[in-house]
């Protein structure tokens, strides 16, 4: 799998270990979910005005969010998936709105990359928690995950 990290920011240094985590957390993701193939997907890191100003751009609305995910295919989960080469897409994460949220929810930096970087990568799947049922799914999904990681709390 190839996975091209960026960071679009001047306030924050991802260092190489973070990036190595993160790299490992994409991969348990989809060898979790059963997606043990070649492919790619792409994490862009920028801050609170850029993610607001692509939240804007491509979901007409008006807010800082923490995490952005611009899936390749429609619904992998709900469809399924057998080709050879899987492009996921591309995740886009607010170092800014990271760090808030981590003192927000008292866990460290790299806990809440990571786990934005997963909840993500689920959204590139498919997963969304729009509706309640769906909410329960993703999460559990979510949790488990970081359980193989040892990062849930």
């Amino acid at each position: 799998m190839i996975i091209d990290i960026m960071n679009d920011t001047q306030q924050y240094t991802v260092s190489d270990q973070l990036e190595s985590k993160i790299e490992i957390a994409i991969l348990k993701a989809l060898e979790i979910e059963g997606y043990n193939v070649e492919g790619e997907v792409s994490v862009l890191f920028v801050n609170n005005e850029d993610i607001k100003n692509l939240n804007h751009k491509y979901r007409e609305k008006e807010a800082v969010t923490d995490v952005l995910s611009f899936q390749q295919y429609d619904n992998i989960v709900r469809d399924g998936f057998d080709e050879d080469y899987l492009y996921l897409g591309d995740v886009v994460i607010s170092l800014e709105r990271a760090e808030e949220q981590a003192q927000e929810y008292g866990h460290t930096f790299e806990r809440e990359v990571i786990y934005l970087t997963i909840h993500s990568i689920l959204h590139l799947l498919g997963y969304d928690h729009i509706e309640e049922d769906d909410k329960v799914i993703m999460r559990e999904h979510e949790k488990n995950i970081m359980k193989e990681l040892e990062l849930f709390k």
